[in-house]
């Protein structure tokens, strides 16, 4: 029981002060830093064993290789990364899908709104902190990525929501499960009645905090003068665990954290026999207390009876909780794949170095050498067309070097090695359709997307209870927008966001996404089918269900692409559109006629130009054997011929060419819009004058 000698008088100023050390003296600071030391150390023992179990997963998720000399100095030292393997696998589908657009808030509106006074304060809400998760925070989203790859290993994690007065704005930290340290029995997080917080923190921090009040003035201090004392020594096997590659631990110096244990705790300081909830801080190497606050506010968080007396107090809770999946003994800390799968994972590791070992000697077996054989001892080597000299005879040699009996790597193993990987795949959810690997090749696609979104239904549980946390976390955050948020503040492109928005119930504030939700294509696929009802079954809203269709398609900027059908100038009149359609259609079959025309042309010009040749030959022959006035008259007539068609000639020429100048005509008209959708561009081209239809082909013909 802590017995202080001075009483602390809990009113508004001891609520209100930033460090209330000053109100003890140097006796009670002692205690009350022994007292904080050893509830820590009580609830570090406590889960002592979950820390090894987390140990050994974080060195299966981490490749840690340990040093081996069995069966052999240097044998096979392989880490299987089943463990790596489903982590990755889980936070590949979870961080796009939880962390998906800049809609990451959304409010949801309980009870009636007939003015719509709470939609508009809802949606104010929603903008303001998503704003502030995705910007103001600018850590916010690194430190999700970082809890959503750490959460499937060790099975729990932390967030810490807390307004930080140095950046002005609240702040949401992920806080690993090995430096929250809470009684493993404890039922709940909000409900534990110790927990500790270790944060390192270097000298320049405590001297910054120090000059602000929130730490009292340890400069005398005997541990502040020095460099921070080391880490408590470990044993061997414990040294041996902990030597990862690039890992380990430099000596102290100016430059090294302290460690400061942050415990937030129920004490009674008051000795009226109600504890009430504290934050103390304290140095972990000397137990002393810097800072000690209220855990707690407003003076209307207490609870009173009628003579005065405290019934309860409702403090602040910091901490939320992620869970992957929940700890079967009842334990606060839960459980991740590097429980679920450790022995099995290190199993795999046993009978892979096993094979590698078996392989190995099969192919560099030693043996045993007779007393009759004459060589010098030591390791042979061979290479290639060598041979050794040696004293013995070959007789001898044969009779006194005996190979060592190696069996071959087993089969058994390598099936038993085929098992364990296939149940820890079916644990993981990581089977092959899983990972984009194909079924089969005559597998029907209707069958391999049943399969799929039945292999992930092991994660819509645990996205259920991310989405939970979420909540909770998006929670906090609007209870200390109520507390610390200025009046007015303006953010983003001209948007203001008000403190009184936060003054509400904070029950209206949740995370907005379907966690039951686990790949793209069931995002897609139910946005599909609910647009196809929208297309059946009247009442939808047609802007929502498109824009939530754009959404699932992970397209940028669905505000610019698709800004809504009352934004948008409104379509063409039915009867315009069928005219066009119908002018539409007329000038095609107009150029397919004009393309026809245009090739009769070209052939009979072809044919005129043969005709030509053919004559011109006949001519010069007629003249060279030319002998009376018959032979003339037929030379003449022939010329007659000759000039006509080449005359012909040249108007299918100039034929051919009005046409290709009234196609390129009408083109240009209607890159340039001009046309109006008619028809009559070509009629008035220039050669159809007289045309009794006005059809360019009539005009045509008729100038011919």
């Amino acid at each position: 029981m802590l017995e202080l000698s001075r009483k602390l008088t809990l009113n508004q100023a001891a609520i209100d002060s930033a460090n209330l050390c000053d109100k003890f003296d140097e006796e009670d600071l002692k205690k009350l830093g022994n007292f904080i030391w050893e509830g820590y150390t009580r609830d570090k023992l406590s889960r002592y064993k979950w820390e090894r179990r987390t140990q050994a997963a974080m060195d299966l998720a981490m490749q840690v290789q340990r040093d081996k000399s069995f069966p052999w100095p240097g044998s096979s030292n392989i880490a299987f990364p089943l463990v790596t393997i489903a982590a990755l696998q889980f936070h590949s589908r979870a961080y796009p899908q939880i962390i998906s657009g800049t809609d990451i808030v959304k409010c949801r509106v309980i009870g009636e709104d007939a003015d719509g006074a709470k939609t508009a304060r809802a949606s104010r809400i929603s903008t303001h902190m998503s704003w502030q998760v995705l910007e103001e925070d600018a850590g916010w989203e690194e430190q999700k990525d970082r809890l959503l790859i750490n959460l499937p290993i060790v099975g729990t994690c932390f967030t810490k929501s807390y307004f930080d007065a140095e950046k002005d704005h609240r702040v949401d930290e992920t806080v690993l499960a090995q430096d929250l340290v809470i009684d493993y029995w404890s039922k709940s997080v909000d409900k534990a009645p110790r927990k500790t917080h270790i944060i390192p923190m270097f000298r320049n921090d405590l001297h910054s905090r120090m000059m602000r009040g929130t730490f009292r003035d340890v400069s005398d201090e005997t541990w502040y003068q020095k460099a921070p004392a080391p880490q408590p020594q470990q044993d061997a096997a414990a040294v041996k665990r902990d030597n990862r590659q690039g890992l380990v631990p430099p000596s102290t110096d100016e430059t090294t954290p302290y460690t400061m244990l942050e415990q937030h705790v129920l004490l009674d300081l008051d000795q009226d026999g109600y504890a009430e909830p504290y934050i103390a801080t304290i140095e972990e190497t000397s137990q002393c207390l810097v800072r000690l606050v209220t855990g707690f506010d407003r003076e209307t968080d207490i609870e009173r009876n009628k003579e005065g007396k405290i019934i309860s107090i409702r403090a602040i809770q910091y901490f939320t909780k992620y869970s992957f999946i929940p700890s079967p003994d009842g334990g606060i800390y839960d459980v991740g794949f590097g429980v679920l799968l450790g022995p099995l994972n290190e199993s795999a590791n046993s009978i892979i170095n096993q094979l590698v070992d078996a392989g190995t000697m099969s192919v560099a077996a030693g043996g045993f050498l007779g007393r009759g054989a004459k060589i010098r001892g030591g390791v042979y080597t061979f290479a290639p067309l060598e041979w050794k000299r040696v004293d013995s005879t070959g007789d001898d040699l044969r009779k006194n070097i005996v190979p060592l009996e190696v069996r071959e790597p087993s089969g058994v193993l390598f099936n038993l090695l085929s098992l364990l990987i296939n149940y820890v795949n079916r644990v993981a959810g990581t089977t092959d359709p899983l990972v984009g690997e194909t079924p089969g090749q005559n597998t029907p696609a209707e069958t391999t997307r049943a399969m799929i979104q039945e292999g992930t239904k092991i994660y819509s549980a645990v996205f259920k209870r991310i989405w939970r946390s979420l909540k909770e976390e998006f929670r906090k955050g609007y209870i200390l927008n109520g507390l610390y948020m200025p009046v007015r503040k303006s953010f983003g492109k001209g948007q203001v966001a008000l403190r009184e928005d936060y003054l509400g119930n904070p029950d209206e504030v949740a995370p907005v996404a379907d966690p039951n939700v686990t790949s793209d294509q069931m995002q897609i696929a139910q946005a599909q089918m609910i647009a196809a009802r929208a297309a059946q079954v009247p009442g939808y809203n047609p802007a929502e269900v498109e824009r939530r269709m754009l959404k699932a398609m992970k397209v940028d900027a669905i505000d610019q692409i698709y800004p809504g059908p009352d934004k948008t100038p409104p379509g063409k009149d039915a009867k315009i559109a069928i005219q066009e359609m119908k002018m539409q259609t007329e000038m095609a079959w107009l150029q397919f006629e004009q393309q026809k025309f245009l090739m009769q042309l070209q052939e009979e010009r072809r044919l005129n130009e043969a005709s030509i040749v053919k004559i011109m030959a006949e001519i010069e022959e007629m003249r060279a054997t030319a002998a009376g006035d018959v032979e003339d008259r037929q030379i003449n007539l022939l010329n007659n011929m000759l000039g006509m068609m080449k005359l012909r000639n040249e108007k299918i020429a100039k034929q051919m060419d009005m046409l290709v100048k009234a196609m390129e005509l009408r083109n240009a008209e209607r890159e340039a819009g001009t046309d109006g959708g008619s028809v009559g561009g070509l009629a008035t081209a220039p050669g159809n004058g007289g045309a009794a239809d006005g059809s360019p082909l009539t005009a045509l013909a008729g100038a011919a």
